[in-house]
């Protein structure tokens, strides 16, 4: 028998998926010589003799050019990834649209089950609940698939972008200002009084002038 209370197995949502920042941000590393270590000097002379080949060579400030990038407003601001952007969201709205079709044509289907099952014989009944979850789950499963297919195809064009187009603009600012370190934005704390720090705006007008548009695959199932 068909409850009434059965809820239709039906997800309403389909699966977000979240992007990974397109440039690989600069990583400072910190090596901290705590109580053990400096144990570990005192005792260990194959330590002691290994640090004899380090110099005391290191960079000072003057010598230091530094840079940030905050990709967050490149992603946002950019032409071709504003034109990305979109063009997935489409594709998204499109498989919105025919996930409310087919709940709709599901749930009809469920009323009509529960109207049948006093008239039904018992193996009629059976075989018409099969039909119906079977093609629930065919729905969950394209739904999903297709739902991968628009991000497969998204992350593709955003590889893209980086490889032919990002990543050898930002090379190149980063010859032409002489810059010795860019770090992501994301993780980095800027005075509001440090003057050409910030070299976003260089990146998204170049980037801009080089390429507006980069079509996106059609995901499979569209």
């Amino acid at each position: 028998m068909v409850s009434k209370k059965e809820k239709m197995p039906v997800s309403s949502s389909i699966k977000k998926y979240t992007r990974v920042g397109m440039i690989a941000s600069a990583v400072v590393a910190i090596a901290v010589l705590g109580v053990w270590g400096l144990s570990a000097l005192r005792t260990n002379m194959t330590v002691e003799k290994s640090l004899a080949e380090v110099t005391t060579d290191a960079v000072s400030g003057s010598d230091l050019r530094i840079a940030v990038i905050r990709m967050d407003a490149i992603q946002t601001d950019s032409k071709v990834l504003k034109s990305l952007r979109g063009q997935k969201e489409s594709f998204e709205s499109k498989l919105r649209d025919e996930l409310t079709k087919e709940q709709k044509a599901l749930e009809n289907e469920k009323k009509e089950i529960e109207k049948s099952q006093d008239v039904l014989s018992r193996d009629a009944l059976q075989r018409r609940v099969a039909e119906y979850q079977t093609r629930v789950s065919k729905l969950q499963r394209s739904l999903s698939e297709r739902a991968q297919s628009i991000e497969v195809s998204f992350q593709n064009a955003l590889n893209e972008v980086q490889t032919k187009h990002l990543d050898p603009l930002v090379e190149g600012i980063i010859a032409k200002k002489k810059l010795s370190l860019v770090i992501d934005g994301r993780f980095a704390r800027m005075g509001s009084n440090i003057m050409n720090l910030d070299i976003t705006d260089d990146v998204i007008k170049a980037l801009d002038k080089k390429i507006s548009n980069v079509k996106m695959a059609t995901p499979k199932g569209f």
